[in-house]
């Protein structure tokens, strides 16, 4: 079943992204003639998704006049002017606005190509919450750039994950979407975290699973995976 809201984490101030981010938040920074927020609009509205609540914090006024021009999705804003929450506290804070059911997230700074249709839909259908709270999209490390890691998660046949840790590499890069039970962040302080504090938890349940993206990944997090990734859009297009 498809997700009738989503959140999208825009509220970051880009350090990393500038001289780009120097008048404007990272959401708005254009990849391939499209702005971020409007990449990650446009997957979730490809996949089925209604409505998305948006957190903004720098440049918060330019980023809601952009986000009004949609009329393809219902956009919420959950304000952060007074206080970045980071990616876990962003959540918590805007829990009222999030509902019950399972929700897709998805961070500001990720593009991707698809293969095998929407990744956000396949991702949602195979979301069981009688086995898992969240499931988080991965990349393989071979299928992406921009990204500097080592890996993030181990995935055993089943789709559970563990975290890398010590070990040297893994095989698994999180990609920055995943559907969850919004509901995990409920026990949490009201406070800036991230929600890698929550998964820390979860994984040890066996609670916390992975799926493949089944695409090329695109983390673009500073100016040179910019220009990377329009050189790949271009290419491509």
């Amino acid at each position: 079943m498809i997700p009738h809201t989503a959140m999208v984490l825009a509220a970051g101030l880009g350090t990393r992204m500038r001289p780009l981010t120097n008048d404007r938040c990272k959401a708005l920074v254009t990849v391939g003639g499209k702005t971020l927020i409007d990449h990650n609009l446009d997957r979730l509205v490809a996949a089925g998704v209604k409505r998305a609540v948006v957190n903004v914090h720098a440049f918060a006024d330019l980023l809601e006049a952009h986000l009004q021009r949609r009329n393809d999705i219902e956009i919420v804003i959950s304000d952060e002017r007074a206080q970045l929450m980071e990616t876990g506290g962003g959540i918590r804070q805007a829990r009222p606005l999030l509902g019950d059911a399972p929700i897709i997230v998805c961070n500001i700074d990720s593009v991707w190509e698809e293969w095998n249709g929407s990744a956000i839909a396949r991702l949602a259908y195979s979301y069981n919450p009688a086995k898992c709270d969240t499931k988080l999209m991965l990349a393989s490390m071979d299928q992406c750039l921009g990204f500097d890691g080592s890996g993030d998660f181990f995935m055993d046949e089943g789709g559970k994950l563990t975290f890398r840790d010590d070990a040297p590499s893994t095989p698994w890069a999180y990609m920055g979407v995943y559907i969850t039970d919004p509901k995990i962040v409920d026990g949490e302080p009201l406070e800036p975290f991230s929600m890698t504090r929550v998964w820390r938890k979860l994984a040890p349940e066996g609670r916390l699973h992975g799926a493949p993206l089944g695409g090329f990944w695109m983390h673009v997090g500073d100016p040179q995976a910019r220009e990377q990734a329009e050189a790949r859009l271009a290419r491509a297009a």
